[in-house]
């Protein structure tokens, strides 16, 4: 690089790594208001958040990285840049002209507008009632339709949803969304109507014994040890903290995942600390030389969301995994647990049967209810389905998509934090993510072919150094669909994960 554009290039990364290490603190700030905020604060976090969003903006769409970006992409020397640092201006220039699209105004109305109506979300779930919360989600929906509108004429998008469903997956439009979904659901159909009729049906008794939530904290820090995700160490950089709905949220050496314990329930928190626990992997081992670099994160959420469903699923609910686990299990819960053994337990954990909640589905039934969401959030920014709708349209699809009667909002349209959070266009990830877990585990035991039997004997580190070099080591260097590509030698496909299911559940269900 020549002295011109390296001089350019470092003051831009200088000023954005305080919009970094700006928005870890605001992460910490939202963590705080679902972990440990005392009610009365809401109004006044509001406020905060929104003075954060405000600063945050100007801090991005300051003139002066303007003219730096200018002066680096109009340098004759630009393309002897190297590919980080290309990439890093391209991800500073993409964030950029989004933002000064968007009016300081309408960012701070949505951050404040997104903190009291997830505080509303909260009332009103408990009081089962979403004509408490529909005047503030309609709010909410408006600011972010204004949103979605500037920010489709920038990234130049078909649909205003795409442009916000770019803010997760990259690239992603929803009609490549729709296509492979569709077969999936196809897919998911053919699979489900085999499981339900198997004679091979598991007990899942075992999983209602009651374990105390104290007992369950010990499981949660035996799972997070296995894992590789420190939370008890001196030199620890995560946590495990309690919510009503599980969460990770951090960044590099402060990573912290929660969970919600049930008595009566204890495999609920097991998967969750195992999801959760993913998703930390992830952020704690991407390059530590990118560190306060655009480059520095993850992929994408979806990308994100493979490496939790990996965790809890594919690595989580084997046969290998449990194994290892079972007899630590017992150990904690002893003497609760002694007589649960092993290949009755595995069944029990991989039970498939369509539900009410997306949190608490099953592995086959969950990519259901992701594409009931992606539908209705697809409608609502298409001004197909208006809010007021929102509760029927739910409760129609649950009805044909799962077969399931939906009884109140709080089990319906309110069960997610999402759509109170401003969050349109995460939901596809979810099932984007268990699509790309089928990919990579073809690649995985194409490289690593031995990797389940050294699961069973505990060793999970193989697993962690294969992520690390194939997913966690790339950060944010490629786009999703490119990192697939690169790491599977194939595109976006349904196909492996269903593969995957089929040979699994055959085996579990015997067919």
């Amino acid at each position: 690089m020549t002295d011109n554009i390296f001089s350019s290039y470092k003051t831009l990364m200088t000023r954005t790594k305080d919009l970094i290490v700006l928005s870890s603190a605001g992460a910490i700030i939202q963590w705080d208001m679902e972990t440990k905020m005392p009610p009365k604060a809401v109004e006044q976090r509001s406020q905060q958040l929104a003075l954060l969003s405000r600063i945050s903006h100007k801090m991005s769409t300051a003139p002066e990285n303007g003219k730096l970006l200018n002066a680096i992409l109009t340098n004759p020397k630009y393309d002897e840049l190297g590919e980080v640092e290309k990439r890093n201006v391209y991800l500073i220039k993409k964030g950029y002209d989004e933002q000064t699209a968007l009016p300081e105004k309408l960012v701070s109305d949505i951050a404040k507008q997104q903190a009291i109506t997830v505080n509303t979300w909260k009332k009103a779930k408990k009081q089962k009632n979403f004509a408490m919360l529909k005047p503030e989600l309609e709010k909410l929906v408006a600011l972010s339709k204004q949103e979605a509108q500037i920010l489709m004429q920038v990234k130049e998008t078909a649909t205003p949803y795409d442009a916000l469903l770019d803010d997760y997956e990259p690239k992603m439009t929803s009609e490549a969304i729709a296509a492979t979904f569709n077969q999936l659901q196809q897919g998911l159909a053919k699979l489900l109507e085999k499981i339900q009729n198997s004679h091979n049906q598991p007990d899942t008794t075992m999983l209602r014994i009651h374990v105390s939530v104290e007992k369950q904290r010990k499981i949660a820090q035996a799972l997070t040890q296995t894992l590789g995700y420190d939370t008890v160490s001196p030199t620890a950089g995560g946590r495990i903290d309690e919510t009503e709905h599980p969460f990770t949220s951090g960044y590099y050496d402060d990573v912290r995942v929660t969970t919600h314990y049930y008595p009566n329930n204890y495999a609920s928190a097991i998967f969750s600390v195992l999801h959760e626990t993913g998703h930390a992997l992830y952020e704690q081992n991407i390059n530590p030389n990118w560190k306060y670099q655009p480059i520095g994160s993850p992929c994408s959420f979806g990308i994100h969301e493979s490496q939790s469903r990996l965790y809890e699923n594919i690595i989580g609910r084997s046969q290998e995994f449990w194994t290892y686990t079972l007899p630590k299990l017992k150990q904690i819960t002893a003497p609760t647990l002694a007589n649960v053994n092993l290949s009755p337990f595995v069944h029990a954990i991989n039970r498939v049967q369509p539900s009410k909640i997306r949190i608490e589905a099953d592995e086959v039934t969950y990519n259901l209810h992701v594409i009931i969401r992606f539908q209705i959030e697809k409608d609502l920014f298409a001004d197909k389905t208006a809010v007021a709708e929102l509760p029927e349209t739910w409760n129609q699809k649950y009805a044909e998509y799962l077969g399931v009667k939906v009884e109140n909002d709080s089990e319906g349209a309110m069960q997610d934090t999402h759509w109170a959070s401003g969050l349109y266009g995460y939901f596809p990830t979810y099932a984007l993510g268990n699509i790309y877990t089928g990919q990579l585990i073809v690649a995985l035991e194409k490289d690593v072919p031995e990797w389940r039997q050294r699961l069973a004997q505990g060793n999970l580190e193989d697993i962690k150094q294969w992520l690390t070099k194939n997913v966690y080591g790339y950060g944010d260097l490629y786009d999703p669909a490119d990192l697939i590509q690169k790491v599977t030698g194939k595109k976006l496909d349904a196909e492996p994960y269903l593969k995957y299911l089929g040979e699994k559940y055959g085996a579990l269900y015997g067919f």
